[in-house]
């Protein structure tokens, strides 16, 4: 995602992207790991999540910067959250004094911690989704987030306040989909799946559990 998420989250902890001469190798391996931790998560690929991620954070560790480790985990924690997976991001925590207001704020925001949260401090999207949430009049928010791990991070947020729109739903599983993200999208099926069973809706409900079934529902539980 090209927000605090990934892309200007690396950019910000490996200052000098595309200063000359070559930034050290640490940051560059750093952030190719992080990048391939995050695609392997949702792809479903735990095995291959767990290495890169342990990559990474081995790579900024060797810095003595625990303010560029708790960058990482906010990175896992936002890939999570994308997933509809939630924890308080204890790793993050343990690390929280030595990151940014900003860092702070946003994991907040994906913890679920929005009473008085100081969204100014989020990136520009997911100012937006709170201030829609706390408005509640129900409308789409994620449609109108370019980035396609973003928008599934906002859905995480939103869903995990009980505050998303049916519409959003729709959004975060064609997101999912669009991606070949294996993980989120099994969750988001389960979710709709849940949803068409409540409503009697024995047709909806069928096709849902054949998109679950061809997806793998068997290697990432659904929610």
């Amino acid at each position: 995602m090209k927000t605090i998420c990934l892309a200007a989250l690396l950019c910000a902890a490996f200052a000098g992207c595309t200063s000359n001469p070559p930034p050290p190798a640490w940051k560059g391996n750093a952030g190719s790991a992080l990048a391939a931790f995050s695609d392997a998560y949702l792809r479903g690929d735990s095995h291959i999540a767990d290495a890169e991620f342990a990559r990474a954070r081995g790579e900024m560790a060797s810095t003595g910067r625990p303010d560029l480790v708790a960058h990482a985990e906010l990175v896992r924690c936002a890939t999570r959250v994308a997933s509809l997976e939630y924890d308080a991001c204890p790793a993050f925590e343990a690390l929280a004094q030595d990151a940014t207001p900003a860092e702070r704020a946003y994991a907040a925001y994906l913890a679920g911690r929005w009473d008085g949260l100081d969204a100014a401090l989020l990136p520009e999207q997911h100012r937006a989704v709170v201030a829609a949430a706390r408005a509640a009049d129900g409308k789409s928010v994620l449609a109108a987030i370019s980035d396609p791990l973003s928008r599934l991070v906002a859905a995480g947020a939103l869903m995990r306040q009980a505050r998303i729109a049916p519409a959003d739903i729709t959004v975060a599983t064609g997101t999912a989909s669009e991606q070949g993200w294996r993980r989120p999208l099994l969750m988001w099926l389960g979710v709709s799946l849940k949803r068409a069973q409540a409503a009697g809706d024995t047709v909806e409900a069928a096709r849902l559990q054949r998109r679950i079934d061809l997806a793998g529902a068997a290697t990432v539980p659904v929610p």
